[in-house]
């Protein structure tokens, strides 16, 4: 499957789609409160680079976003892909243009929340794959057994 990734405005209702399929997703999985979702008008703020995942029919397939917290700090924010494109590398796609983009305004640190649980797993996998390590609580995230924390420095590599 061919996929292209593009940054696009969430203002748009395949987008749109995508989020509610991912809280959705995400509801049944811990209580609400800690379920830290932004919606697409607060994706479309400045500070946020959203990207789109899209098949060769044009169809919207997977998003994630870079939330910029300064200059210091990367956030990856709602990251998801259909069920239909699941192991064909799509997320994985998707974190690597949030990464490079991250390099290119050489944000020294990127970080991420996520839920726990099996409905997670898939998620866990792909951060530590990529090179994410665990963390504790980052900002302003609550310490609870609802959320896991990752970081990756992207400036080590520059030391490397």
């Amino acid at each position: 499957m061919s996929i292209a990734i593009v940054v696009e405005t969430p203002l748009q209702d395949d987008v749109r789609g995508l989020v509610s399929r991912l809280n959705d997703h995400l509801l049944p999985l811990s209580p609400v409160e800690f379920q830290f979702k932004m919606t697409v008008e607060q994706m479309a703020d400045s500070d946020t680079t959203l990207f789109v995942a899209r098949n060769e029919t044009g169809r919207a397939v997977g998003m994630g976003a870079l939330k910029m917290h300064g200059p210091q700090l990367g956030e990856v924010k709602r990251m998801y892909t259909v069920p239909e494109v699941r192991g064909q590398r799509v997320g994985r796609q998707l974190l690597d243009r949030i990464v490079d983009l991250a390099r290119q305004r050489n944000v020294p640190v990127i970080m991420l929340e996520t839920g726990t649980g099996e409905g997670m797993a898939e998620a866990h996998r792909l951060y530590s794959r990529y090179g994410f390590v665990t963390r504790g609580p980052f900002l302003d995230y609550p310490d609870s057994e609802w959320s896991a924390f990752f970081e990756m420095r992207l400036d080590a590599e520059k030391a490397a």
